[in-house]
């Protein structure tokens, strides 16, 4: 029966995919879907507050739905018991590897391959020798707005293990390539340093796929989902009231076709890697769309912290543990409920004007905050509220502006390829549940893992026995 490997890109965009495909841009996902079977996924829930890409690929993997699996927040994954794709597969014996799944729980042993996604890094890795990777990844990726300076010997460390463990010549060449750009071009061009990362993500994923030659395994980016999100209003400018300057369409005008390319370019490497007995799937969970409700407004900005442990010295809020998530999010982890509720009155008593300055939630012993204040801010205003404090604090001398402003938001639709040679579209949509049972279809172990593994329904039955579709051709 077939190996499987799962291409976990993100967030990315039918539409967008037929539109480039259609131009020549994009080869290798030509290649792919003239030789795919070809669905369109639905997530299992359609209200916005539960299209986030780290509840769906829960989904996804547990072949649960949300409202069997409840896993609301990312980090929330790994707490949960349930099992899912890997545990499932180890547990009949085949080898699995999981490179960045999003918000999944730690598995280590013979034949395991794991790697946290970069908000989860508090999962241990496996094999141990692969942290050094997991921490400086995280590091780079969960302060990717300002940047982040890495201890001389940090660096050597990282830079030691990469050349040990597959760093490729043509990454070294890319990596120049990027810092010469960075210091002779006019222009923005740091954000392409994104790409960067899935290389140096691939070359590891290639070294450890190579030794192991797995039955199944999962590579994940979200590389082009932040490119979308905070630059689609420059891809497509007349979809939005509010438009790019000149300086930043020149810019960024190209960076979602950027990360397709860029992710194109990574699919020629999976070919190379996959066997013959290997099946690629492409999945996407969600995809994106143009975000427009505060166009009115100027626009969605964001505000991070400046410095995480000093504001909450200020506060006297004293967590066990601080965990960044999303863009301006974090996460607190309290050793009871009492101190969670009392640091919970202190962040929603912060003011700046009329306005609360923090959205905070409580969620049993963790608060899940952000500042909610969304405008552009010309003027230092002062923070109200802090208890304790006679002098002044003002706002910008805790928090920093982002500089992309929204441009996206999610869509229930995703992209779901079956690489099996012959070409079909399917029209029908169909559920994230079915992937999971489709999987254990593909690998022939459906009755070993038993129906109560899952909610969906396998697709093999689509294709195998002449299902119907739009299109088909042998390719």
């Amino acid at each position: 029966m077939a190996k499987i490997l799962l291409l976990e890109f993100n967030e990315i965009c039918p539409p967008l995919l037929r539109r480039w495909m259609d131009e020549g841009k994009l080869p290798n996902f030509t290649a792919l879907y003239n030789s795919s079977q070809v669905f369109t996924s639905v997530a299992d829930v359609s209200e916005a507050d539960y299209l986030e890409p780290w509840i769906q690929w829960y989904s996804i993997h547990t072949g649960l739905p949300y409202d069997e699996h409840k896993v609301f927040y990312l980090t929330d994954g790994p707490k949960a018991d349930h099992s899912d794709i890997w545990r499932r597969l180890a547990g009949l014996g085949k080898s699995v590897m999981n490179c960045g799944s999003m918000n999944a729980r730690a598995l280590a042993g013979a034949g395991v391959f794991y790697l946290p996604d970069p908000w989860c890094n508090n999962q241990p890795a496996w094999p141990t020798e692969i942290e050094v990777f997991k921490t400086v990844m995280a590091k780079l990726v969960q302060e990717s707005t300002r940047g982040v300076a890495l201890g001389v010997n940090e660096w050597l460390l990282f830079v030691t293990f990469l050349l040990r463990h597959g760093l490729a010549a043509d990454t070294i060449r890319a990596i120049l390539a990027q810092l010469g750009s960075e210091r002779l071009s006019r222009a923005d061009v740091k954000w392409r340093r994104v790409a960067l990362a899935d290389r140096l993500q691939f070359d590891l994923f290639r070294h450890y796929y190579r030794r192991m030659r797995p039955d199944f395994a999962t590579f994940f980016i979200n590389s082009t989902a932040h490119l979308q999100h905070a630059y689609w209003r420059h891809m497509d400018p007349d979809a939005f009231p509010l438009k790019p300057a000149k300086d930043e369409m020149e810019s960024y005008g190209d960076a979602v076709l950027f990360g397709y390319r860029s992710m194109d370019a990574l699919l020629r490497r999976f070919f190379a890697l996959a066997e013959a007995d290997t099946t690629v799937i492409l999945c996407s969970a969600l995809s994106q769309q143009p975000f427009l409700k505060r166009e009115g407004r100027g626009g969605q900005h964001f505000y991070r912290l400046r410095d995480v442990p000093h504001f909450l010295q200020l506060l006297d809020i004293a967590p066990r543990m601080v965990e960044p998530v999303m863009t301006h999010q974090y996460r607190l982890r309290f050793a009871d409920r009492a101190a969670a509720e009392k640091a919970l009155a202190v962040l929603k008593q912060l003011k700046l004007g009329a306005d609360t300055v923090f959205g905070a939630r409580l969620s049993g012993t963790d608060i899940h905050f952000g500042c909610q204040i969304y405008d552009r801010l010309e003027s230092n205003g002062e923070i109200a509220g802090v208890p304790g404090r006679n002098e002044p604090l003002y706002f910008f001398d805790v928090l920093y502006a982002i500089d992309a402003v929204k441009s996206a938001r999610h869509h229930p639709e995703g992209v779901l390829w079956l690489h099996t040679g012959e070409h079909a579209v399917h029209n029908e949509p169909v559920s994230i549940l079915d992937i999971a049972p489709t999987i254990y279809d593909l690998m022939g172990v459906g009755d070993g893992v038993g129906c109560d593994a899952v909610r969906g329904a396998s697709l093999v039955t689509h294709f195998r026995s002449g299902g119907r579709a739009e299109e088909r051709r042998v390719a």
